[in-house]
């Protein structure tokens, strides 16, 4: 209790040397977007700030905001992604924070899916499309590859492979068919009863999936974008996060 008091008297100083309410755009992992529909108003009510989401795959939005998208906020789904952002100086130093964890599942349709309980399953005849995010931007399609690359499967099952624009397409994919099978975050398959989740990568042979946020240097609202990180890292929020179904960043 004494936590969360000192918490919100933290957030309310640093709302409090502000007048004026700001409109903050959060560039965001599509794999947020159903805790940020969440989450965006609970921080409207504490600070009278506005979020205006820009969802998407972290490296398409990491590659907007090199080209002057003006964002305030960046949240990906890898670190890879806000490294190139910070060695372009293009991160307000001191601000970069690791605040989740996520896991990869391969998912089939809940329906009569595809006989998959174990990753080389992929390599059957009875298998014809594997739905991943495409490798070069989407954080949960270049995991996949890692995984696919470790296990030795990769060559086997490139001609199978469907890659995608983001992770909800992936998701999409397979709900309506046109996957057998699809790598998503556990995250993802917890929103849909349209699919199940065939395995799970283990966290400890799996790659290491964590979500690093960090304010974008050319702000217009530092306070602001400031607060919203303190927000995000807030025991609330993190309860939020959890429900659906992220991983604690420790």
């Amino acid at each position: 209790m004494k936590s969360l008091r000192l918490f919100a008297c933290l957030l309310l100083a640093v709302l409090a040397s502000r007048a004026v309410a700001a409109q903050l755009n959060v560039f965001a992992a599509a794999s947020l977007s159903d805790a940020f529909a969440e989450l965006a108003p609970e921080f409207r009510a504490a600070s009278g700030d506005t979020l205006r989401c820009n969802f998407g795959a972290s490296g398409t939005l990491a590659l907007q905001i090199k080209e002057g998208a003006p964002a305030d906020v960046m949240f990906s789904a890898d670190e890879i992604r806000m490294d190139q952002l910070e060695k372009a100086g293009l991160l307000m130093p001191g601000t970069r924070r690791t605040l989740l964890a996520n896991q990869l599942v391969l998912v089939v349709a809940a329906d009569r899916g595809a006989p998959v309980t174990v990753p080389a399953d992929l390599t059957k005849t009875a298998i014809s499309h594997v739905a991943i995010g495409q490798p070069a931007t989407v954080p949960a399609g270049t995991y996949a590859k890692e995984y696919l690359q470790k296990l030795g499967l990769w060559k086997q099952l490139h001609d199978k492979l469907v890659p995608l624009e983001n992770v909800r397409a992936v998701l999409a994919a397979v709900e309506t068919g046109n996957a057998d099978a699809g790598f998503v975050y556990r995250t993802d398959a917890m929103i849909s009863n349209r699919v199940r989740i065939a395995f799970a990568v283990p966290l400890a042979v799996g790659p290491k999936i964590t979500y690093p946020a960090a304010v974008i240097r050319d702000t217009k609202s530092p306070e602001a974008a400031r607060a919203l990180m303190t927000f995000l890292a807030g025991p609330e929020a993190q309860k939020v996060f959890a429900k659906y179904g992220f991983l604690s960043a420790n």
